[in-house]
């Protein structure tokens, strides 16, 4: 009785000892632009904090440094807000579990190649823009319109499976080196996704419009099918696939 009782001391003990792991965050604030961005480093203890990146965060910003700058809403991976490059890939902090290894420390920058508004927030307005540029809502000729509900079958819905689920976090976009270098022209991966999702959806009648405005040599065709796009999206989705049945599609219809 006495040694089972040492014994679950001992792993009490153990359980409460520190696991001090540390956060090295990209820090800059524009009021002080003179002042040239930094890893700031950070420690906590990873038995007192929650076990995503964005816990993480959080309890650094609550109980540390209130003046650590990000976005976040939902904590669900639903909204997107909280996209930011960890660990040296481009993923959402509330998704992205936190290696438990103290001796590694975790280094969390903004999306990469993108203008920083404070810290860990990326300006996405140009990204907006493009998204917006594609016209991404049903668009029906009034000649063809049904006199009651716009029925899609059950097999066109499931066409757009894979598609619709984007949050429009900027992983993937952010990730494309053709998209660093061209983003002024180049949609990007996630903006080309929506766009097909649009093209193939049975109830749009826009469908030859869309594709006359990716007809140039730099909204669509910058893509190198480097699949980067793929390999970093949250929510596990291709749109590198879906890329390459745009450009299918404009070569053969």
């Amino acid at each position: 009785m006495k040694l089972l009782t040492f014994t679950r001391s001992l792993a009490t003990q153990a359980a409460k000892l520190p696991n001090i792991k540390t956060f090295k965050i990209y820090r800059w604030n524009p009021d002080t632009p003179e002042i040239k961005p930094t890893m700031k480093s950070y420690q906590l203890d990873l038995n007192q904090t929650g076990p995503m990146v964005l816990d993480a965060l959080l309890k650094i910003k609550n109980e540390q440094d209130p003046t650590l700058t990000l976005r976040r809403s939902c904590r669900e991976g639903i909204c997107g807000s909280c996209a930011m490059n960890i660990g040296g890939r481009n993923t959402l902090a509330c998704l992205c579990k936190i290696d438990t290894d103290s001796k590694k420390d975790l280094k969390i920058y903004p999306l990469p190649h993108m203008y920083i508004v404070r810290d860990l927030v990326p300006d996405l307005t140009h990204f907006y823009k493009q998204y917006k540029s594609i016209k991404p809502y049903l668009q029906i000729d009034e000649s063809k319109l049904p006199e009651r509900e716009n029925i899609q079958s059950v097999e066109d819905r499931a066409k757009l499976d894979g598609l619709y689920e984007c949050i429009l976090c900027a992983c993937c976009s952010t990730s494309c080196p053709s998209y660093w270098w061209n983003q002024q022209e180049y949609l990007g991966p996630a903006v080309l996704m929506q766009a097909y999702r649009w093209m193939i959806d049975s109830r749009d009648t826009a469908t030859n419009l869309r594709k006359e405005m990716l007809q140039n040599s730099m909204s669509l065709y910058r893509c190198h099918t480097i699949m980067n796009c793929s390999k970093t999206c949250p929510k596990g989705l291709n749109p590198g696939g879906a890329i390459a049945e745009i450009k299918k599609s404009m070569a053969f219809d």
